[in-house]
């Protein structure tokens, strides 16, 4: 997607907003199953877009993604931008298309860019409904050249070779930690970790041998989605905050051999159900999203609270 695209998206949405709501200070990307951050925007003021009224923008075809944009106050202040539903290269989008909207936001003025994402837990200490903070990620594909910065640079974003070492802002990080504390807390069962994400093209699930090699390389969580936009973000300058939410849990043992001596005499609804275990579901991955969906709006917005709330008093991002 070339400048001209970007300008020409950012000109629309530039032309359809009222004057608060023209340069939102951040921009969220809601994963599969939690669309529901939309539902605490103010409602007035509050602009919608469907991606399919918005020049040049991807579409969403993944059930649980809604494929809308809205703006609007968060905490009925902070001037926000809503992405609910996000494109996904296993759709058939290029990596220059799934990142096209970071770009816009840029020129709408966005600081802060929050992600979330429905994700495998890779780590065995992972349960379904935890929370993970990201603070890494391993881009397998980006390795191998299907990379969202690849061809030539885009001068009017950012440099030609951006460092990723600091991708995940750790100040915006430690806010989290602070909110979870006093939105979510001990009382409840889930619980918040860190972790490093990994990312692959979709859109099958992985295989066991395949959570085995991303769990040895140091993933603890495996998806498809959040990266490419995190480096086309930090391209960008916008600081980077990533969640995710562990829907289920890969399965990282062997498969059962053939000829082991266990399974002789079993039928073939036993072996079935033997190899069926711990197989991951689409449906199953939007229910766990809606059961720890009111948990990640209040870390969100209380996150949200607390970092825009330090940068109205100068001390955020060290400007007075």
């Amino acid at each position: 997607m070339s400048f001209q695209h970007v300008s020409e998206t950012f000109s629309f949405l530039r032309d359809r907003l009222p004057e608060c709501l023209r340069t939102p200070q951040v921009a969220i990307i809601c994963g599969s199953g939690l669309g529901g951050l939309a539902s605490t925007i103010q409602r007035l003021p509050q602009i919608e877009f469907d991606y399919a009224s918005i020049p040049h923008f991807p579409r969403s075809t993944v059930a649980g993604h809604a494929g809308k944009l809205v703006f609007g106050l968060l905490n009925g202040e902070v001037p926000a931008v809503l992405m609910v539903g996000r494109a996904h290269y296993y759709e058939g989008h290029s990596i220059d298309q799934v990142t096209f909207p970071i770009r816009v936001f840029k020129l709408l003025g966005v600081d802060t860019l929050i992600l979330t994402n429905a994700a495998g837990g890779l780590n065995p200490e992972y349960m379904v409904g935890d929370i993970v903070l990201l603070n890494d990620h391993i881009f397998l594909a980006g390795l191998a050249g299907v990379h969202p910065l690849r061809g030539p640079n885009a001068e009017e974003f950012g440099p030609r070779f951006p460092a990723l070492s600091d991708a995940y802002d750790l100040e915006l990080r430690c806010q989290v930690h602070n909110a979870w504390v006093t939105t979510v807390g001990a009382e409840n069962k889930r619980r918040l970790h860190e972790g490093v994400y990994a990312f692959v093209g979709g859109p099958s699930y992985e295989t066991r041998a395949e959570c085995r090699m991303l769990r040895q390389l140091g993933a603890d969580l495996v998806g498809m989605s959040t990266v490419p936009e995190i480096v086309v973000a930090r391209h960008c300058g916008i600081r980077v905050l990533a969640l995710s939410l562990v829907t289920n849990n890969a399965v990282l043992s062997p498969v059962p051999r053939g000829d082991d001596h266990l399974l002789q005499g079993k039928n073939v609804d036993e072996l079935d159900t033997i190899l069926q275990e711990g197989k991951a579901d689409h449906e199953e991955v939007l229910e766990a999203g809606r059961t720890a969906a009111m948990d990640m709006q209040r870390l969100v917005i209380q996150t949200v609270a607390n970092v825009f709330k330090r940068s109205s008093h100068g001390d955020a991002t060290g400007n007075q």
